[in-house]
Formats: C-alpha cells, sequence, structure tokens
C-alpha cells in the first residue's frame, strides 16, 4: 500500500515540473500554451529576451509591457517561471525598488 501511494506521489510531482514553461528557454509555442499569453504578448516577451535573459520576475514586470504583478500572479499560476522561481510578490517589488534606486 505504502509503495502505491509513493508511486502515485511521484507521479504527480514529476507532472507538475514537467507542466512548467520556463519563460528563458521557451519557444513561441510552449508561450502560447500558458493561458493568458497570446502572439502579442508572446512577441513582446521575445523581443524583450533578445537583449538578455530574464534575472527573475522583477526584471520581466519592468521590461514587458502590459505584466505587471496581478497578470505575472495568474502566469505563474498556469506555469510560466522565470529561472525555475515562480512569482513572489514580495520578492519582485523589492527587485523594482532595487532597481530604482539612484546611483551614486
Amino acid at each position: 500500500m505504502f509503495k502505491k501511494i509513493l508511486t502515485s506521489l511521484l507521479a504527480l510531482l514529476a507532472a507538475a515540473s514537467f507542466a512548467a514553461v520556463d519563460i528563458n528557454t521557451a519557444t513561441v509555442a510552449d508561450l502560447d500554451s500558458i493561458k493568458g499569453i497570446g502572439p502579442s504578448t508572446s512577441a513582446k516577451i521575445l523581443e524583450a529576451r533578445k537583449a538578455s535573459p530574464f534575472k527573475n520576475w522583477g526584471d520581466l514586470i519592468q521590461r514587458v509591457p502590459g505584466i505587471g504583478d496581478k497578470r505575472a500572479a495568474k502566469l505563474s499560476s498556469e506555469g510560466l517561471t522565470v529561472n525555475g522561481d515562480s512569482f513572489k510578490p514580495a520578492a519582485a517589488a523589492s527587485a523594482d525598488k532595487k532597481s530604482a534606486a539612484p546611483t551614486k
């Protein structure tokens, strides 16, 4: 009985890990498979990614017009990741504050 439960749990975890789409390696088809991303947003993401890979969710929000905290949270819940990380609102906000801080 224990082996069946353990096997089922491992199968669910494996399926969940394959469902994630990392924004830095995703193709147009991968991005379009995420509910909430259409052709226009895919094009914006790929264009911004040409300059450099996204460092984190805050970087994505800053560089791609139309993606804010709310939309990032929804996209993350649909399986989108940035460098393997799901969206965490506090982390994105602190990253935005750091990038907006004046340099001396």
